[in-house]
């Protein structure tokens, strides 16, 4: 079942969670230790992030270096696939740009078609760890925009290769990313929505955001996006802070602002134990008041914590 059927079949709030497949060497037991408290919530669906490949420098026998293509988390689309056969749940694989060619990009979509899978989230990526800016692959996309054209060109039936005869048409639901702080390289938040326009005016059946801590900022994005005329529905996404070292980590890597009320209750807290009681509750705060306001979906990254979300949302 699509995402966008599953919201507007509803008759309130939904939740849904994201996770990170096993890394390379774990077997998939795992991934379902990590899911089994979370699926006792009953979530609409999972989504299951992708990982690129690293360029890694291995040192050889004869003293030079070699350059390794490494994949540390592989497995996206069949990951979704058993989630899909144990759990009997919807899944939404996450398709990046990084690392992938357009025809790397048509066999994935081919492949998640043919494992009943309608429903992708359509990402850029970020750039590589050995880069400063995102590159794209040869052949491949720059923008998360070109890739979701991709996408429904599919849907349309249309393929890369032109003279393919009686095709089928996909039927992927898709989503786009949306950040209520603004994405660190646009140079303001008016281009920034625009550009999310352009998504969503392509195509976009959608929007899930990135991270926050204060509603305020979910709440003042969605009034600005409503303005300039997106109208689909945009899922909020949401996150617990369970140690200290999150107060520099977050903001740095996700270009993020913590309330001055949360990292002030943080920073007197003695231990990480203290710190994710403080995070479980001001989630639930959070989770409490979006749910009040009727958002869609409450969508939560679960990486690392299922049991900490898992007490949450059971509270609600």
């Amino acid at each position: 079942m699509k995402v966008i059927d599953h919201i507007n079949h509803a008759t309130g709030t939904l939740v849904s969670f994201e996770i990170l497949p096993p890394l390379k060497g774990k077997g998939i037991q795992s991934l379902y230790q990590h899911l089994d408290p979370l699926m006792e919530l009953k979530p609409s669906f999972i989504n299951v992030t992708y990982h690129r490949s690293e360029h890694v420098f291995k040192k050889k026998a004869d003293g030079t270096f070699e350059k390794v293509v490494v994949r540390k988390r592989p497995g996206t689309e069949s990951i979704c696939a058993s989630i899909m056969n144990k759990y009997n749940v919807d899944t939404v694989p996450h398709l990046i740009c990084g690392g992938f060619s357009i025809n790397d990009t048509e066999d994935a979509l081919i492949n998640l078609n043919y494992l009943g899978i309608d429903n992708v989230l359509v990402l850029r990526g970020d750039a590589a760890k050995n880069e400063t800016t995102f590159e794209p692959e040869a052949n491949g996309h720059k923008y998360a925009i070109d890739l979701l054209k991709q996408v429904n060109n599919l849907n349309a039936g249309v393929y890369l290769e032109e003279d393919l005869k009686n095709t089928t048409k996909t039927k992927f639901c898709i989503g786009v990313a949306g950040y209520p702080e603004k994405h660190f390289e646009a140079p303001n938040m008016e281009t920034d929505l625009q550009y999310l326009k352009k998504k969503v005016d392509a195509g976009a059946d959608y929007i899930v955001t990135q991270m926050f801590f204060d509603n305020a900022k979910y709440f003042a994005f969605v009034n600005a996006c409503r303005d300039i005329g997106i109208n689909v529905p945009i899922i909020p996404g949401l996150k617990p802070v369970y140690n200290k070292k999150q107060l520099t980590i977050l903001p740095k890597i996700f270009n993020i602002d913590l309330p001055t009320d949360l990292s002030a209750e943080i920073l007197k807290c003695k231990s990480d134990a203290d710190v994710e009681l403080v995070g479980a509750e001001w989630l639930l705060a959070q989770s409490r008041e979006l749910k009040k306001a009727g958002v869609p979906v409450l969508h939560y990254y679960t990486l690392g914590r299922p049991n900490l979300v898992a007490d949450v949302v059971k509270k609600l």
